[in-house]
Formats: structure tokens, sequence, C-alpha cells
């Protein structure tokens, strides 16, 4: 009922905004059902991703990231990047992105993925709203006919919602930076579009500073803003901008765009500075990446037409260098689509399909030009630059109606009917595809197995499918996934990690410290090195050896919260209470609310562990099971004395109590202490006849004692 009341609030919001809009050809009202008729199909589509987990980043940036649980660290986003992730590689600065996880959190008191997939589905059905809006006043400047561009529109709009590669950026959480910075460089077009009175107080702008805000490929409107106002204002072409007769035209295009450039760069600067020194874009080689690119665009290129084989994490690679036949089939694709943009600028009628190939070519240059990014290709990229792209293939398809149109009517077809009909199958189809890649992106488990089968060649998607057969507890199918990432991730840390965990569950602790140092070799950076090497020494009970290691992620990562739970854990264990003291208090500093943290700062204000705490409380309201419960928690530690001590407790309360003397016994048998145990064990036999355990610990005495004689 919850999630109907929601999904009905995305209606009331879609229909609120195109109401307010007022665009000046909506008066008979007709194209807002047209729209909404749109958005209803989107939404149907997407009814089964709204319980689609968090996965991959959203890890670091949502369930691990401890800032966005209180919406008090608002301001904190704002003048500090290192809230944006528990990872300080993936520190970057998003204040806006982080802002609306907190409320997302906020608002379902927890990490319940509904409302976060919520969220981004409003701001993608808004974004829908605007760009219907968009396209129809941009193909109305080159040829009025405002029920052909409506349909247009419509049907432009239809094919971006429903294309099955913006379904990666839509079900992946934290790509909602993408979506974000997105619409927003939407809403500021569709605000100078509709509102020139905003336009000397440069408001729509603002959109633009918001965006940047979310991710800094935002500021790439300044050049496409540039184009829009050539071609649809100006009525240049590109060749035109360097002929003399067009100088003072030339001139005031060019004061009318800086305003746009000068925001944009301020934003693009600033984001920079804010962004953490820790930040690691991931690449290596820019001259190879550069390379690489060519290709890539010419394959996001296809997939906006044949969306098969998409993967949340692709198994390419960069190109060799130029003489790799890939390089050259790459830049004599973009060179043509170049020429294509040219060619089409010189004509008026044709300029939207050279404004969407621009659009397409800059919206990439953030991620596929010279600043090398740790993957070659990624789908979200494309959400942005997929814009343009639709723009130039349907005002194509719209410029062919007419001949067409006259073909039908000369063979004597239904046209309109024709049309619908191949329209409705073409979407139809892409919606198909969305609803799998929706499927897809349910668990982990189905994500990365997907991942394994379209990518076969990535270490770190065999590597993640094996997590989620780990976390099953199938780890012998887990184990065989790790060793063949390892074949193609020799020098992955993470993997390093993963194998040690998988060997010290089989209890190879060999083997499985080996995997933890090699781990902290080779990501000496990295907190998780150190953490999951810590955990695993205060498991096994190594707890003054595990503090340095703990220590050292907090230092790498101070909102680590996992790291100081062991680390306040690890220093109660060994009574270094004024340490525990100053992490306790730390750590209430950055989760006020944090229960753990103040039951260890009250261990340290009172001196006393955990056990001796609850030894105290129960002092207060004596009850055997508490006592027995408490006894056997000390002999867990190898805390004999304390178990003793415990269990004695309990028998003054209730003296025929086998369980308690067994716990006696027990303990001196850990004391070494053997003919102390025989007689509380015999009693306990005594009691409890068929009491396994004590006769099995009595049979042990004996024979120690015989032993020793």
């Amino acid at each position: 009922m919850k999630q109907i009341d929601s999904l009905l609030y995305i209606y009331i919001l879609t229909i609120v905004m195109a109401a307010t809009l007022k665009m000046k050809h909506m008066k008979e009202g007709k194209f807002v059902y047209l729209i909404l008729a749109v958005l209803i199909v989107t939404t149907l589509v997407y009814w089964n991703h709204f319980q689609n987990t968090f996965h991959f980043d959203d890890s670091h940036t949502i369930l691990n990231n401890v800032y966005i649980r209180s919406l008090k660290n608002i301001p904190a986003f704002f003048t500090n990047g290192t809230t944006f992730s528990s990872l300080p590689q993936n520190q970057s600065y998003r204040p806006i992105v982080s802002m609306s996880l907190a409320i997302d959190y906020w608002l379902a008191n927890g990490y319940h993925p509904f409302w976060f997939q919520l969220d981004d589905f409003i701001v993608f059905l808004l974004q829908g709203v605007l760009l219907f809006y968009f396209l129809l006043q941009l193909f109305e400047i080159i040829e009025p006919n405002t029920n052909k561009n409506a349909w247009l529109s419509a049907f432009g709009v239809a094919w971006y919602m429903l294309h099955p590669a913006n379904a990666e950026t839509i079900n992946y959480i934290i790509a909602r930076s993408d979506l974000q910075s997105t619409m927003l460089v939407v809403l500021a077009f569709a605000v100078y579009q509709y509102f020139p009175n905003y336009r000397k107080k440069y408001l729509y702008l603002l959109p633009v500073v918001m965006g940047a805000l979310a991710k800094p490929t935002a500021v790439m409107f300044a050049p496409v803003f540039f184009v829009y106002l050539l071609y649809f204002e100006y009525g240049m072409g590109i060749g035109q901008l360097f002929q003399q007769k067009f100088r003072t035209q030339v001139w005031q295009l060019v004061k009318q765009v800086i305003p746009a450039f000068i925001v944009s760069g301020a934003m693009y600067v600033f984001v920079d500075k804010m962004t953490p020194p820790t930040w690691i874009p991931g690449g290596t080689s820019a001259l190879q990446y550069l390379l690489t690119q060519p290709y890539i665009i010419a394959h996001y290129f296809g997939i906006f037409f044949v969306p098969v084989h998409l993967s949340a994490d692709t198994d390419w690679g960069l190109l060799a260098g130029i003489i790799d036949p890939r390089f050259f089939a790459g830049l004599l694709f973009v060179l043509a689509l170049v020429l294509i943009a040219a060619v089409t600028s010189l004509y008026k009628n044709w300029r939207p399909v050279s404004f969407g190939i621009i659009w397409f070519f800059l919206a990439l240059i953030p991620t596929s030009s010279i600043f090398p990014l740790a993957e070659v290709l990624n789908y979200h990229r494309i959400f942005f630059p997929y814009i343009g792209l639709m723009i130039s293939v349907v005002w194509t398809l719209g410029l062919i109606l007419t001949p067409l149109k006259h073909w039908f009517q000369q063979k004597a077809l239904p046209y309109t009917t024709s049309l619908s009909i191949i329209a409705l199958v073409f979407l139809s189809a892409y919606a198909y595809g969305t609803v799998q890649r929706n499927a897809v992106w349910h668990t982990e488990e189905s994500l990365w197995q997907n991942v394994t089968q379209n990518s076969p060649a990535n270490g770190r998607g065999l590597m993640n499918y094996g997590l989620t057969q780990m976390n099953k507890g199938d780890y012998v199918t887990a184990e065989k996934y790790f060793i063949n990432a390892l074949q193609l991730l020799p020098n992955y840390h993470a993997l390093q990690i993963n194998l040690a965990i998988i060997n010290d569950i089989k209890g190879d602790t060999t083997a499985a410290t080996a995997y933890f140092k090699r781990a902290l070799a080779l990501g000496p950076t990295y907190p998780e090195s150190w953490f999951f090497y810590g955990r695993y020494l205060l498991n096994h009970q190594h707890y003054a050896a595990s503090i340095p290691y703990f220590v050292k992620t907090i230092e790498l990562s101070p909102a680590h919260l996992d790291a100081r739970m062991l680390l306040m854990k690890a220093y109660s264990e060994t009574a270094q209470w004024t340490l525990l003291r100053e992490v306790a208090n730390q750590t209430l500093t950055i989760e006020p609310n944090n229960a753990a943290a103040k039951e260890y700062l009250s261990m340290a204000l009172m001196q006393k562990s955990g056990l001796a705490m609850q030894e105290a409380l129960t002092d207060q309201q004596p009850d055997a099971g508490k006592y027995l419960d408490l006894s056997l928690s000390y002999y867990q530690k190898k805390n004999y004395a304390g178990c003793i001590r415990a269990a004695e407790k309990a028998l003054k309360i209730k003296p025929d109590y086998p369980e308690a003397l067994n716990n006696i016994g027990s303990a001196y048998i850990g004391l070494h202490q053997y003919s102390k145990a025989v007689e509380p064990l015999q009693k306990a036999i005594s009691l409890k006849p068929d009491f396994q355990l004590a006769i099995n610990n009595l049979q042990l005495a004996r024979q120690a004692i015989k032993s020793n004689k």
C-alpha cells in the first residue's frame, strides 16, 4: 500500500509539472495527455525495478557511508568532499547526490532500496516531461507544425525513456549523479526557452550550477548552449562563424554565451578544488585511453540502435596503440559523424541533426577524451549524450515523414495506422529489453552472474559473483570464481582479501595470512586492506595485534564505522580504557546515536569490559540463567576465573544446576587444574545422568590426572 501511494505521488508530480510550465502550445491540453501516456508506460515498464537492491559502488557511498544517515550532515556535504564515500579513492565532490541520499535514508528510515529507487524514478519522469517540451520548442523553431512535432517529441522521449541502456543508470542508485545532472541541464534549456523574462537575470543558469554539484559533466551545458544559440536563435551554421559578413552576429552570440561559459568554468574549477586529494580517477595512460575512445564512441552509437549484451561492468580494455585496426575503424566513424554534423549545419531544416550529433560528442568529452578512467566504457556514461543522439535520429525520421506519407497515399495504404503500429512494435522491443535489464539488476547475484556471462574476461565480475556465492555459504563455488578471477587480476588487492577470507573459512590460516599480507602490499592506500586483516586477527582473539590495523584503517577513512567498532572492541579486551574513551567520543561525534559507541564509552569510564559490566548489572538483579550465560562467555574468551565466578553465582541461586557445575569443571580443565574439575563434574552427572558434555569432560580430566601421574 505504501508503494502504491508513492507511485500515485509520481503521477501527481508530473501532472503538476506539466500544468505549471504553461507552454504556449499547450492551451488545448491534448499534448499533456500525450506525455502523460509516455510516463505511465515508462512506469509500467519499470514496475519490476522498485525493489532492486544496492549494487557495486552503492556499498561505499550509501551502505557504509555514515554521513548520509543524518540530515544534520547536509551542510557538511557542501563543505567536505570526504563525506561522499567511505573509500578515500572514491571521495569526489557531489553534494547534491549526498543530500538526496540522506533524504532518502530519512524517508525510508533506513536502507530500504524502494525509497532510493523511487527518488531516482521521480527525477527520471521529471526529466521526461522537460525533455518533451524542450524538443517540442526546438522542432517548432525549425518547422512550425505543432501536431507533428508533438508526436515526434513524444516518440523521442519514449524511445529515450524505454531504452535498455538507460536502465543501467536508473537501476544503479549511485548513478543518480548522471541522472540528476542531466535532468538539470535539460531544465536549464527549458527555463531558457519558456521563460524569456529570466534570461536577463541569467536564472536559467541556476540549474547548471546545481547540476555541476551533482556531477561536473553538467558544465558541458555551456558549449551545447553555444551551438543551440548559433543554430536556432541566430540561424547560422558552423561555417558561417568564420565568415567576415557574419562578424556582428558572431560577436553578439559570443557576448550572449559568455555568462554560461563563465558559470560553467567557475563551477568546474570549484568542484575540482573541493574534490579531496585522495580521489583517484583510476586510469593509467591518458594517450592509450584517448586512442581507445573513438572505437568506444562507435560502440555507444551502435548500442543506441541495437542495445544487446549490456553489462554492468564490461571487460573491454585499452587498445595497444594506433596499429590496432579498431582505432582506425573508430576514428573513421567519428570523422564521418563530424562530417555529417558539419554538412547538416548548412541547412536550416537539418540543423537539429547536427545539433544532436554535437550534443552527443560534447557530452562524451568528460569521459571519452584525455581524462583516463578506470573503465574504458560504462553504459551509465551515455545517459547524457544519448539525448543528443535521440534528437538527431528522431528529427531525421521526422524529415522523411512527408515523402513517406505521399508514398503511402500513392499506394493507397493506411499511413497513420501503419506508422503507429511500426512505432509501437519498435518501442515495445526496447521496453522488453528494459524489463529484462531491470530483472538483471534485481539482486547482487543476478547482476554479477549476468556480468560473468556478458563480460567473461572481467576478473572483477568473476570475483563479485564469487562473493555472492560466499555470502550464500557456497564456498566451493566462491573459491572457484576467485581462482578464475586471479588468472585475470593477479595484483588486485580486493581479490586477495576475498581469497584470504575463503581460506580462513576453510581453516587454512597460513594461506589466509599470506593472502592478507599480499593485499596489504598491493593496496596499502585502501582502508579495506587493513580493516579485513585486523578483523581476521581480532576474530582469532589476537586483540593487541589487531589494533594497529584498525588504527590505520581509520587514518585512511575516518568515518569507517566498522573499523571503529572493532577497534573499540580490541581496546576493551586489552583494557586500554583511555584510548577506548577517545575512540568512543570521536565515533559519537560522527554518529551521535550510536548505541555501541555509548556502551563502549561507559566501559571506558567504569574501566570494565563488556562482560564485567554485564556481571555488575546482573549482580543488581541476580538471575541464574544470566550468570550461566556470562560463565559461558567468559569461558569462550578463556577467562576461566570469570567463568568459575559467574557459575558459582548461578549455583548460589540454583544449587542443583548441572550446567553451572559443568562450566566450573570445564574452566578447571582450561586452567590445567584437573583434580579440582572432578568433583563439580561428578555432581553434574549425578544431577543429570545423560549429561554427555559433563561425561566427556570428566573422562578428559581423569585421563589428564592419570597422564600426569
